[in-house]
């Protein structure tokens, strides 16, 4: 499926809130926090120009969030970082004193932080960050996982030390859950998704995956003409074409939002103009895109900044996860998981299509950013996916 934004007007400007949340400044306190992360490192920005040569394009690049914070997940960006934003707004609150990231290892702001418990769903990916976020700090974590969610990825939530409490059925309804027993606990709700009322703390978590955009917009020779994006409820797409939107002025590229056919709520958002809950079908092995509301926060951004929605199937997901595998002539090879390669996968079908190539003007002038938004979260899976050991790669 494809539909380009009839709801865009490229005269419109973002939100005020949005515009206050995904701009250079806000992009600037996400750079203050990981300057004290230990761990972390500018990941890298990969050319491909045998695949480029091969789609047509004269560049793909792909920005590998699979090495992001030992996390191997983009969402590294977003809970922990909100973590310590909330930690330190509490304890300011309570010690009187202004508290920046680096005063969260004080003890007397640490004793604030073990009061304080952080709950949310998660397909695994936003819940270890905020399991890992919790832990830094010293704050307590609760971790609602739905059916779909596999033990590799339970157990890679639990080794931070957080409580992991299954609830059947989907995503959607496991965070209904966590919001609701939170609300009976006086915990704090962490979401990547954001709901009438509870808006603040979603566009926190966007905010922290502004680092991708600013650092792939440092790393390249040239600005992108154009940038394929996957989505679940919408956080990394909105963020990136946001601060795109912000920073930019008048070279915007354009912007494409590419999600799994069997849970694309953002596609569905843009047919109806606002968000709307799809239909649950069959599970798509794209697990970490399993979405089917999208976030309204989210779709505030990508109405105003996004050119066009497209899917794609499962044959495409697993096709792209072995073509990064198993590269052509000098391309690297990158570990991607079922969801990491989507965007990628977005664009080869793009490509291979003659009306998509002119609706989208996709040439041999064409410079095109994707990201790489996970790698082998669940390393069996992707074996067994993939035919090889993540580490053979």
């Amino acid at each position: 499926m494809f539909l380009t934004n009839t709801h865009r007007d490229y005269g419109e400007p973002l939100d005020t809130r949005d515009a206050d949340l995904l701009g250079s400044e806000g992009a600037a306190r996400v750079q203050a926090y990981l300057a004290r992360r230990d761990n972390h490192r500018v990941t890298p920005l990969n050319a491909l120009p045998e695949m480029a040569n091969k789609l047509g394009v004269a560049a793909v690049h792909v920005k590998d969030e699979g090495q992001r914070l030992g996390l191997g997940s983009f969402k590294a960006l977003g809970g922990a970082y909100v973590v310590s934003l909330l930690v330190a707004e509490e304890a300011g609150h309570r010690l009187g004193r202004t508290i920046r990231f680096e005063n969260l290892t004080e003890t007397d702001v640490r004793a604030v932080a073990a009061t304080m418990t952080f709950a949310c769903a998660t397909d695994g990916n936003h819940g270890r960050s905020v399991a890992q976020g919790a832990e830094i700090a010293g704050a307590r974590a609760v971790i609602f996982i739905h059916a779909g969610v596999s033990h590799a990825r339970a157990d890679a939530i639990a080794k931070f030390g957080a409580e992991i409490r299954r609830f059947p059925g989907t995503y959607d309804d496991s965070v209904a859950e966590a919001a609701r027993v939170a609300d009976a606990n006086g915990w704090t709700v962490l979401s990547d998704t954001s709901w009438e009322g509870y808006e603040r703390i979603p566009g926190l978590v966007m905010q922290g995956y502004t680092a991708i955009a600013r650092e792939a917009l440092a790393q390249m020779d040239r600005l992108p003409t154009h940038v394929f994006i996957q989505a679940g409820v919408g956080g990394i797409a909105a963020a990136l074409a946001g601060h795109f939107s912000l920073t930019l002025d008048n070279s915007l590229p354009k912007f494409i939002v590419v999600e799994p056919d069997r849970a694309a709520c953002i596609f569905a958002a843009a047919l109806a103009g606002h968000p709307v809950k799809t239909a649950h079908g069959e599970p798509t092995i794209m697990a970490m895109l399993e979405c089917y509301v999208a976030s309204p926060v989210a779709w505030r951004v990508l109405c105003r900044a996004a050119d066009a929605f497209m899917t794609v199937d499962e044959d495409d997901a697993l096709s792209i996860m072995r073509r990064l595998a198993n590269p052509d002539g000098s391309d690297p090879a990158i570990v991607a998981g079922e969801s990491g390669g989507v965007g990628l996968a977005g664009l080869v079908k793009a490509a291979s299509d003659v009306e998509l190539r002119a609706a989208l003007g996709l040439d041999e002038r064409s410079s095109v950013l994707v990201v790489n938004t996970e790698g082998a979260t669940d390393p069996a899976l992707y074996e067994r996916l993939v035919g090889k050991k993540p580490e053979d790669v």
